[in-house]
């Protein structure tokens, strides 16, 4: 009977839904509703004219309230990365969807957020000319905006290290030193009042360490990880400015790219990267070991799903190499404000037992994690 009734609701899918009077949907654990909004946003174009009339009779207007961004992001969290590419192929082949690619116009309407940075990612490498420049513009404002929200939590965790036996001039609740300020002032308790008279407040100083570590963040670049891949570029322009750490930046597919000579701009990095393709993870963390000079001073950060491409055992030999050798591996199934991994778990395991660290953190986490790690 499940059977039956997914087969229906695939033939429900493909009529639309102005079968809706005959067919009904019996959806389950899956969004069919949302899967046909984003299918006749596209694909109701094969009406033309009679598109607008056919949606007045039906009494609602759920396709037109898409946008070309909204539609894009919808498709991927709706559909398989294989019917995805052909929607988007259906989109600019057969439809002529090319606002995007073609049309300064609608780019400079369109509200920069996160996910039109993700829209702008994954389609820059079909944008030309003013397109080309307004979309640059846009990933760095969104770049920016996320980088102030993630800046100051980053500081905190490197420079925010109390340390309680120093006075510090800055007078600030987050510093104040309550015991020390009690014991200063029992002197001049009142003792017929009952109350203690500060005359002095004291203030815990905060440590700034330099001494210097090498921070290698490895990103794998494959579509699944574009949330990742921005937030691991972004902060690592922030660790960049920070002066204890030494930070490279490296994406991967099957190829390797050392972006570490544009750590510090966002925008070239993100720019840079190529969504989609193969996955060489133990490629990737090869190149990383490479890097190494000081291994006790070093911590490789790899940022993948762990869905490996060029064989599990070399992934799991070089990682080895790498924990051996003295440095810090971290492995990281998701870095985002969300982090919610999808990963493959055996791999996370046979690393986890070697002594890599494997999680999934939000940038803030990672930060307060790595700063930990070198005071």
């Amino acid at each position: 009977m499940a059977d039956e009734q997914e087969i229906l609701n695939r033939w429900r899918l493909v009529l639309g839904k102005y079968a809706s009077e005959q067919i009904s949907f019996s959806s389950g654990d899956v969004n069919y509703m949302d899967m046909e909004t984003a299918l006749d946003y596209l694909y109701s174009r094969e009406y033309g004219e009679e598109q607008e009339i056919r949606r007045e009779r039906m009494g609602g207007s759920d396709g037109s309230q898409l946008t070309v961004p909204h539609w894009l992001h919808r498709i991927k969290k709706l559909f398989p990365r294989r019917t995805v590419e052909v929607l988007e192929r259906h989109a600019l082949e057969k439809y002529g969807m090319t606002e995007l690619l073609t049309d300064p116009e609608v780019l400079r309407r369109l509200e920069p957020n996160k996910e039109l940075l993700k829209t702008v990612l994954e389609l820059k490498h079909m944008m030309k000319g003013e397109v080309l420049s307004l979309a640059r513009e846009i990933v760095r404002k969104v770049a920016e905006e996320i980088a102030r929200k993630l800046e100051q939590e980053v500081r905190i965790s490197f420079f925010g290290q109390i340390n309680r036996s120093a006075s510090s001039p800055v007078k600030s609740a987050r510093n104040l030193d309550m015991r020390k300020t009690i014991r200063m002032n029992l002197k001049n308790y009142d003792t017929e009042n009952r109350q203690l008279i500060l005359k002095n407040v004291y203030f815990n100083s905060r440590m700034k360490k330099y001494n210097t570590w090498r921070v290698i963040i490895c990103v794998d670049e494959s579509g699944s990880m574009l949330d990742s891949v921005i937030h691991s570029a972004i902060m690592a322009g922030i660790f960049a400015k920070l002066p204890m750490l030494d930070t490279k930046l490296v994406i991967f597919d099957t190829n390797v790219v050392d972006l570490s000579g544009y750590v510090e701009d966002p925008v070239e990095t993100l720019m840079s990267i190529q969504l989609g393709g193969g996955t060489n993870i133990a490629g990737a963390l090869s190149y990383c070991e490479s890097l190494i000079d000081f291994p006790f001073r070093t911590m490789v950060v790899l940022v993948t799903d762990l869905y490996e491409g060029g064989g599990y055992q070399r992934l799991y030999s070089t990682a080895k190499g790498i924990l051996e050798s003295g440095a810090k591996l971290i492995v990281l199934t998701a870095l985002d404000m969300d982090a919610n991994p999808n990963y493959d778990r055996n791999a996370a395991s046979q690393l986890a037992d070697m002594g890599a660290f494997v999680g999934a953190m939000t940038p803030e986490e990672l930060a307060g994690w790595i700063g930990k790690m070198i005071v």
